[in-house]
C-alpha cells in the first residue's frame, strides 16, 4: 500500500513575499505539488523544486476558479497519491482563509496536515500604510470581520450591531463592494459620522494606495481615487495617525521588469528588492545543455590537451562542471588548466567550485577579455571556450587575429519557457524599466513575442547587462536606454539607481 502523503497549509502573507514566515518557505522548497491563491504572489512559486506540480485555483472574491469543495476534494486527491502538498493562501490560513474546512475533508480522509501560520493583512496591510491597529490612549483593542457577505440581501448580519459598538479599530476584510453599507451601518449604530476612516488598496505591494477619510466621506472619496480590490476598510481613531516608514530607500517606487535564467533572476530580485525596488518576472529562460554530445564529450576527454578554459558567463560555469561529473571525471581532471573569466560574476562562480580566475578583465565585456588574453596566452597554448550556441563572435575574431590555438563548443543554449500567469506583455506598460542578461534573453523575447515586443517596449526604460546584449536589441530596431558597464546583477542594478536618481530628483526639483 502506498504511503499518504502530507498537506501544509501554508499562510502567505499579505502579498509582499518577503512576508512569508522562514518554516513556510522551507515547506515550499521541498513540496511535490502547490495548491495557491491568487493572493499569493507568483514569485513564491519560484520557489518551488523543478519536479513539483503548480496548481492554482482562484479564490479572489468574485472570481473563483475552483469551489471550495473541489480543493477539498483536490487536496486528498493529491495526498493519497503519496506527495507533499503546499496549500497556499494569502494572509494566514484561518483569518477568513477557509483553512479549516479544508482540514475537516483531511482529517476525514486520515490524511496527516500541519498548519504554518502567514502574516494577516489585518495587520501588515494597516502597518505598509502607517496605521497601527493599536496605540496607547487611541485603541485597546483590534477586532476583524469580513466585509465579503454582509450584503446578502441587501441586509448587515445579525452580529454587525454589537461590532459596531465596539471601542477599538474595526477592521473589514474583502469588503469593498459593501462600503456604502458597512458605513451607514456604523452611524446607525452610533459611530459618529467624523470618526476617522481609511481604505487600503493592496497592502505591502507596490500598486499600494492608502485614502484616508472619516465616515462621511470616505465612499466619496475611495470612488474618486479609483481603489479596486483587494482592499482593507479600517474605522477608528489609529486610521488618521500615519506612521509610514521613513526609510527611503533608492529604488523605492520603482517597478522593473526582469528577464533571464532563474539563477540570474533570482539574483537580481534580490538585489532589487534590497535596493527598495520591485522586480516584476517577465518571462523566463531555460538552459538546454549539449554537455553529452559528441564535441563537448570529445572536449571532456581531452581536457589534458588544453592549458586554458575560458567562461563567458556563470550558465558556463555551472554548466561545464555537472557535464565534468556526469562524464565520470572529477575536478583532477583541470587541475593543469588556467580560468579566464568575463567578469565578477563568472569569477565568483568558479569560485563555488574551488578554482579562482587566473584572468579577469576590468571591464566585464566579451571583447575586454578577448583583447587581455592578448597577452596572456601564448602560441603554445590551447583554449577551450565552453559556451552558448550564440556567443559573441568578438571573441573569435580576436583569437583569430592573434591566430589562438582553440575550441569554442556549444555547452549549452538559452530558451523561453511559459510563466504561470502566461505571456505578461501587458505588464510592460506598468514598469519603469525592463531588463536583458543576454543577447540569447533578447532574441528569445522577440521569438517569443513576435508581434507585440517591439511596441510593448517602447514607452519603457530597456536596461542592457552589455554591449553585445545592446547591440541584439538594436538588431530589432529597439535601442537600449541604459547599458550596464558591469557584467552582473550589481552592474544592472547600479545602472537603473543612477538613472531613477535622476528621475526622481527632478520630479522633486532637486
Amino acid at each position: 500500500m502506498k504511503e499518504r502523503g502530507i498537506v501544509y497549509l501554508v499562510g502567505a502573507g499579505p502579498g509582499d513575499p518577503g512576508l512569508i514566515t522562514e518554516k513556510g518557505l522551507s515547506r515550499l522548497k521541498s513540496c511535490d505539488a502547490v495548491v495557491y491563491d491568487s493572493l499569493a504572489s507568483d514569485l513564491l512559486l519560484k520557489a518551488v523544486p523543478d519536479h513539483c506540480e503548480k496548481i492554482y485555483v482562484g479564490k479572489r472574491a468574485g472570481a473563483h476558479s475552483m469551489k471550495q469543495e473541489e480543493i477539498n476534494q483536490l487536496l486528498v486527491e493529491l495526498a493519497e497519491k503519496g506527495l507533499h502538498i503546499v496549500r497556499l493562501k494569502g494572509g494566514d490560513p484561518f483569518v477568513f482563509g477557509r483553512g479549516g474546512e479544508e482540514i475537516i475533508a483531511l482529517q476525514k480522509a486520515d490524511i496527516p496536515f500541519e498548519v504554518v501560520s502567514g502574516v494577516t493583512s489585518a495587520v501588515a496591510a494597516l502597518a505598509s500604510a502607517g496605521i497601527p491597529v493599536t496605540h496607547r490612549a487611541l485603541s485597546r483593542s483590534f477586532h476583524v470581520m469580513t466585509g465579503h457577505t454582509l450584503s446578502e440581501g441587501g441586509t448587515l448580519p445579525p452580529d454587525f450591531d454589537a461590532f459596531a459598538r465596539l471601542s477599538g479599530t474595526l477592521i473589514f476584510l474583502m469588503g469593498l463592494g459593501n462600503l456604502p453599507l458597512i458605513v451607514k451601518g456604523l452611524i446607525k449604530q452610533g459611530k459618529p459620522d467624523t470618526t476617522p476612516a481609511a481604505v487600503i488598496e493592496s497592502g505591502t505591494l507596490p500598486g499600494q494606495k492608502v485614502v484616508r477619510g472619516n465616515l462621511l466621506d470616505l465612499e466619496q472619496k475611495a470612488k474618486d481615487a479609483g481603489i479596486k480590490s483587494p482592499a482593507i476598510i479600517v474605522v477608528g481613531d489609529t486610521a488618521a495617525l500615519d506612521f509610514s516608514s521613513t526609510n527611503k530607500l533608492p529604488l523605492e517606487g520603482c517597478r522593473i521588469g526582469i528577464t533571464g535564467t532563474p539563477s540570474f533572476t533570482g539574483k537580481l530580485h534580490k538585489e532589487l528588492s534590497y535596493l527598495g525596488g520591485t522586480a516584476e518576472q517577465l518571462f523566463s529562460l531555460e538552459l538546454k545543455t549539449y554537455w553529452d554530445e559528441e564535441r563537448m564529450l570529445k572536449a571532456y576527454k581531452e581536457l589534458s590537451g588544453y592549458t586554458w578554459i575560458v567562461f563567458t558567463s556563470a550558465n558556463a560555469v555551472r554548466e561545464f562542471f555537472v557535464g565534468l561529473m556526469k562524464c565520470g571525471k572529477d575536478y583532477r581532471a583541470v587541475g593543469h588548466v588556467k580560468f579566464a573569466t568575463v567578469g565578477k560574476g563568472t569569477a565568483d562562480e568558479l569560485l563555488k567550485y574551488g578554482f579562482r580566475s587566473d584572468y579577469t578583465p576590468k571591464k566585464y565585456q566579451v571583447i575586454d577579455l578577448a583583447e587581455g588574453l592578448r597577452d596572456e596566452i601564448t602560441k603554445e597554448d590551447r583554449l577551450l571556450i565552453p559556451r552558448s550556441s550564440r556567443g559573441s563572435k568578438e571573441l573569435n575574431q580576436i583569437l583569430n587575429e592573434i591566430k589562438a590555438v582553440y575550441d569554442d563548443v556549444v555547452l549549452y543554449d538559452v530558451v523561453s519557457i511559459e510563466e504561470t500567469s502566461g505571456n505578461r506583455l501587458d505588464l510592460i506598460n506598468e514598469l519603469d524599466y525592463v531588463t536583458f542578461a543576454s543577447a540569447s534573453g533578447v532574441e528569445a523575447f522577440f521569438e517569443k513575442n513576435s508581434l507585440g515586443a517591439k511596441k510593448s517596449l517602447e514607452d519603457v526604460n530597456v536596461v542592457c547587462i552589455g554591449d553585445i546584449t545592446a547591440e541584439a536589441l538594436a538588431s530589432y530596431g529597439r535601442k537600449a536606454d541604459l547599458i550596464a558597464e558591469e557584467y552582473s546583477t550589481q552592474g544592472v542594478a547600479k545602472a537603473i539607481c543612477q538613472d531613477w536618481s535622476k528621475k526622481t530628483n527632478g520630479r522633486n526639483g532637486v
